[in-house]
């Protein structure tokens, strides 16, 4: 049946806002520890949102949308720092690594503690998969890293017996992995708590799907199209688009949704409760994937050979939303999107995304240009999936040098907030010539005098960086997810301009 396009929730009265997209790796120290002054360079400048990648555990290539599982936070982004300023280990132990740390701090002073109180609460409260968790991260460090289809009959299909004894042979071990997911979450409660503070909310972002080697999976083999033997039938991805001709063939599996509905979508609202914890504001990545999904034959090698199946995207964020009503979420709607997908997402009032960078080239239907972007709308100069503003600007053709020339002078001519002087006081003539050393200064000017609701940068534009600083290129496994920033790039310069750009556009 037809979904009715007639919104079924209003949409929040979203104040005009701005915000920065930076993930925690990406901070100097690569960790929590300089996470509070990033959050008052984001107050200073008058941001009022901090949108990351996702904050779970990746597998060895980093990627953060392919993670051991949907609740667990990456260790490596807990400051040590902190942990010497409790007094759990001293400074010279920092230099021994992350985990190794945290094993100190568990055995030295936390397990000496009387009052266990606080830890004893977090296990209890995230029971639900903390457990299996602990239990899958345990068994898979026995098992050198392999996945879990891999391990013995006995622990791959999740025998009891032999595991109530693994349990008890490593439970220190297993201790160890809980206590490090409570100094996680305890350490972004408190960023949480001083971002609010700052009057700045925090942006998280979930994958629709999940990795196939996850406590998830593993756990919950009946919520996913698997076989018998556990192997996938089908996995996740998408045709071929902007970014891959072949497509994207991301490997992960398909969800056995009528299972999932039998219980009320259980699994999915108990993964939208730590994120409502974290966040004050989710996005759905790939949200066309509640609509229908791009299902590829698992022997296949890359995302040509595929078909679109459907799913129950309706009963689901119904269910999200009797749960969570102020969960605030916001959907990717990139890439092939059909008029299901975007009912589906006027029903429940998400806003959708919008990239400037998808904007020039074609004609004025686009629905990236400035024109054609509504007010419940996030807007973005790029995203982590895109170059950066001003490497991107280096590699346009002609054509799109023009059209985003007359995009900019009309946006002078027109915009009732009046942009940047600097940027786009020119004529189109002079502006044409101009785009490379405008960049990316103008798209980000562009993008806070929309009417979007909200307006997200990326920090290498605000930095003013080239295409070698880029987060990530989809369709590749070498070389992403590794860029971070340094503070003394950060100039007086680069404050006051962006400080002066959010004022301008009146966020």
């Amino acid at each position: 049946m037809a979904l009715k396009t007639t919104a079924m929730i209003q949409p929040n009265r979203i104040k005009r806002s701005a915000g920065v997209l930076l993930h925690i790796s990406s901070l100097p120290s690569g960790n929590f520890r300089d996470a509070n002054q990033f959050i008052d360079f984001l107050s200073d400048i008058g941001a009022a949102i901090w949108q990351t990648l996702p904050l779970n555990m990746p597998h060895d290539d980093g990627s953060p949308y392919q993670c051991l599982s949907a609740h667990a936070g990456n260790p490596a982004l807990i400051s040590l720092a902190k942990l010497v300023e409790l007094r759990w280990i001293v400074t010279d132990e920092t230099e021994l690594g992350t985990m190794q740390a945290l094993a100190i701090a568990y055995n030295r002073f936390y397990k000496q503690l009387a009052d266990q109180s606080e830890f004893t609460k977090f296990c209890r409260k995230h029971a639900h998969w903390l457990n299996d968790f602990a239990l899958f991260y345990a068994l898979r460090n026995h098992f050198n890293h392999t996945s879990w289809n891999t391990w013995p009959d006995a622990y791959k299909n999740r025998d009891k017996k032999s595991l109530k004894q693994f349990t008890a042979n490593f439970s220190d071990e297993i201790a160890l992995i809980k206590f490090t997911q409570f100094v996680f979450f305890k350490q972004w409660h408190d960023i949480k708590q001083y971002a609010h503070l700052k009057k700045v909310k925090l942006f998280g972002d979930i994958p629709i799907f999940v990795a196939y080697d996850s406590a998830d999976v593993w756990a919950h083999r009946h919520l996913f199209k698997l076989t018998k033997k556990g192997t996938m039938k089908v996995v996740a991805g998408v045709p071929p688009d902007y970014f891959s001709a072949t497509g994207q063939r991301w490997g992960n599996p398909h969800y056995h949704w009528r299972n999932m509905r039998k219980d009320g979508f259980a699994w999915w609202l108990q993964r939208m409760a730590t994120q409502k914890q974290m966040f004050d504001m989710v996005r759905i990545d790939h949200f066309r994937g509640l609509e229908s999904a791009w299902e590829i034959p698992e022997h296949a090698e890359t995302a040509v050979e595929g078909a679109w199946v459907l799913a129950p995207g309706d009963a689901l964020l119904k269910a999200i939303k009797i749960k969570f009503p102020r969960l605030q979420l916001i959907a990717e709607d990139l890439g092939v999107i059909t008029s299901q997908v975007d009912a589906l997402r006027h029903k429940y009032a998400l806003p959708g995304m919008k990239i400037l960078q998808f904007a020039f080239g074609g004609d004025d239907t686009n629905p990236y240009l400035p024109h054609n972007i509504d007010e419940n709308s996030v807007v973005y100069t790029g995203t982590h999936d895109n170059d950066t503003t001003l490497g991107w600007a280096l590699q346009l053709d002609e054509d799109s040098k023009n059209h985003v020339a007359r995009v900019l002078s009309e946006a002078h001519m027109h915009s009732e907030t009046h942009m940047h002087s600097e940027t786009l006081m020119h004529s189109e003539t002079q502006v044409i010539g101009e785009i490379d050393a405008d960049m990316p200064q103008a798209l980000i000017a562009l993008a806070l005098n929309s009417k979007a609701c909200t307006a997200i940068i990326p920090m290498q534009d605000i930095l003013g960086l080239d295409g070698a600083h880029r987060m990530n290129t989809p369709g590749t496994v070498v070389g992403n997810w590794q860029w971070q920033f340094q503070w003394s790039q950060l100039s007086q310069n680069h404050v006051q301009s962006i400080q002066h750009a959010i004022t301008l556009s009146q966020r």
